[in-house]
């Protein structure tokens, strides 16, 4: 991509350090302008909303034309990748065209899965980190489903939609805020789908959430939790290059916020009638990974940038907040801290195995009257945790949940994600997650560095949707 990279827009920004009264940076489609006052509490950091081109308009609810057939691309087969070609060929209606990777061995066990399926071979692309490019371009693709590092997921996504193709991107989908923008102005101007392969919203318990949400059971929605907290020290030497444990290096703030923040946004139906305003955001030192580094490594670092653990919270349009955290250092046991917290009831996911507490007037009369004593006080019993998990089960995943149970992928949100993306694009369906959330999910990584740089300032998140956050009624997943 010819616009600046995250790191040179960082690195830019930290050469014209806030020395004025107001300091004006323009990068390519991002601009910032820090507002000070007398202390560093007075600051109002903005973002800039590029305009659209003349003729450009958004892509909300946005239907291509069906495809009784998908015919699918992989680019990126290490970790994630080869867990979707399996998961795929449990879909009817898929094929599978085209593999590509920089190695060829992981081509070539990814060609074995379909293989052993009885599926025909894909063709396979291989070689070098360019190779991509080739895959993009190919006549006979609809859908290129992206899962190489971080750095690669927006630029392979913006040249994949100029070919003619519909993306799918492994989160988080970019990096920065010029790519944000790329993302969302190149599906705006092809008119193809980017979605952000966001697992987490397709959990069983976060759907059944949502669907209580929308039914009203929680009453108004208020507050919201997530998080990405997981100790990856056995699986840091495991990625490629060394691009996660390098881009902790090199960057401060929540780097990895999509699986916290989208189940909230989703219920809170941010740009559905809602919309993010602004985060604060602070941080610990770094000692973790600095300490997993000498020891591991031999390396003694001293300038790790990224904090052991960070906290963000944001405020809507509403006046509704969030929380979110990132922590992959700690002993803390693995959490996504799911919390959704209404005038009337509360659901909550981790620690294991999570529940409901409900004022009384809110429980169904499915439930046994034998806890109609039941307040918001106090969670409620097991058994009626399971009978509400029957009862407002979300409709998605009705007929296809023991399926989804048993080719996996996290229990089975991974095949519950393909399977409705791949479903939305044979009848024509406007896709459950569109650009924009992609763009307020993943602009928690340039803006939460942005914040701790400034002494936890106050971030402006831009209206991505640039006017359209109130034109829909809430979230829909299209049947």
């Amino acid at each position: 991509m010819d616009d600046f990279s995250f790191s040179e827009q960082l690195k830019l920004y930290e050469e014209m350090k806030v020395k004025k009264l107001v300091l004006f940076i323009v990068l390519p489609l991002f601009a910032i302008t820090v507002s000070c006052g007398k202390g560093d509490s007075e600051r109002v950091i903005k973002t800039d909303v590029p305009s659209r081109q003349a003729g450009q308009t958004d892509v909300l609810q946005l239907k291509a034309a069906p495809l009784p057939v998908v015919r699918v691309a992989f680019i990126g087969l290490g970790m994630r990748g080869p867990g979707a070609v399996q998961r795929m060929t449990h879909i009817e209606g898929v094929e599978i065209v085209a593999l590509c990777d920089v190695l060829e061995s992981n081509v070539k066990k990814s060609n074995g899965i379909l293989e052993k399926r009885g599926l025909p071979k894909a063709a396979e692309f291989y070689g070098d980190t360019a190779v991509w490019r080739k895959v993009t371009a190919l006549p006979d693709v609809d859908l290129v489903y992206v899962a190489t590092n971080w750095q690669n997921h927006a630029q392979i996504g913006v040249q994949a939609m100029k070919d003619g193709k519909h993306v799918a991107i492994e989160v988080p989908a970019a990096l920065s805020m010029s790519e944000i923008w790329a993302l969302i102005n190149t599906s705006e101007q092809t008119r193809k789908h980017c979605m952000q392969l966001e697992n987490c919203v397709y959990d069983f318990f976060e759907l059944t959430t949502l669907n209580m949400v929308q039914q009203g059971v929680f009453g108004e929605v208020l507050h919201g939790e997530g998080a990405y907290i997981h100790g990856l020290q056995p699986y840091w030497d495991s990625y490629w290059n060394d691009w996660r444990m390098d881009f902790n290096r090199k960057h401060r703030g929540d780097v990895y916020p999509t699986h916290g923040l989208g189940p909230v946004c989703q219920a809170m139906n941010i740009h559905r009638g809602d919309k993010l305003n602004y985060l604060v955001s602070m941080d610990t030192k770094a000692v973790g990974n600095p300490a997993y580094l000498k020891e591991k490594r031999g390396e003694d670092v001293k300038d790790f940038r990224n904090g052991d653990h960070t906290t963000t919270l944001i405020r809507t349009e509403k006046g509704k907040t969030i929380m979110i955290q990132h922590d992959v250092t700690s002993p803390r046991p693995y959490n996504r801290l799911y919390q959704i917290a209404g005038t009337k009831g509360f659901a909550y996911k981790y620690p294991s195995p999570g529940g409901f507490a409900l004022s009384s007037g809110e429980l169904d009369e499915k439930i046994s009257k034998d806890h109609e004593n039941l307040n918001a006080h106090g969670f409620v019993p097991r058994e009626v945790k399971d009978t509400l998990m029957k009862i407002y089960k979300h409709p998605i995943t009705k007929d296809i949940e023991e399926m989804a149970k048993k080719v996996g992928g996290h229990g089975g949100m991974d095949f519950i994600m393909d399977y409705r993306l791949i479903y939305c694009l044979q009848r024509g369906l406007p896709l459950d997650m569109d650009v924009y959330d992609l763009a307020e999910w993943c602009c928690l990584i340039p803006l939460t560095e942005i914040s701790l740089d400034n002494s936890s300032a106050p971030v402006e998140i831009p209206d991505f949707t640039r006017g359209g956050w109130n034109k829909l009624n809430g979230l829909k997943f299209e049947n």
